[in-house]
């Protein structure tokens, strides 16, 4: 066998060093926001924080007026609560995010129109 029989990648090689080269010349861009944990977990933290502010609103708003529709309102954004929650903790983040701010906006609305 002569050295010009045998098969030499010499081609690849070269080219791959010089892909790593040019991937070392490339400037990475710096990640800015939050990464994918850190957001469900603010997210998480949010939705509890509402919860147990919809229970408080929920125990004066009885105090004052005792009726179905306060319950059927309050628990119902609360209820939305932890379904945020259970969608953030499955990664649905964005979902999550928007269910929330349209549920308690929906919520407040109902307090406004609904309960005298």
């Amino acid at each position: 066998m002569d050295a010009s029989d045998q098969d030499t990648p010499d081609t690849p090689a070269t080219e791959d060093r010089e892909d790593r080269e040019h991937d070392e010349d490339r400037e990475v861009p710096s990640r800015t926001g939050l990464t994918p944990r850190q957001a469900r977990r603010l997210r998480i933290a949010a939705a509890l924080v509402l919860l147990v502010a919809m229970a408080a609103v929920l125990v004066v708003r009885l105090a004052m007026r005792t009726s179905v529709l306060v319950v059927g309102v309050y628990g119902l954004a609360m209820i939305l609560c932890g379904v945020v929650i259970e969608l953030s903790r499955n990664g649905r983040t964005r979902l999550g995010t928007w269910l929330l701010t349209a549920g308690l906006l929906a919520a407040l609305a109902a307090d406004w129109l609904l309960l005298p």
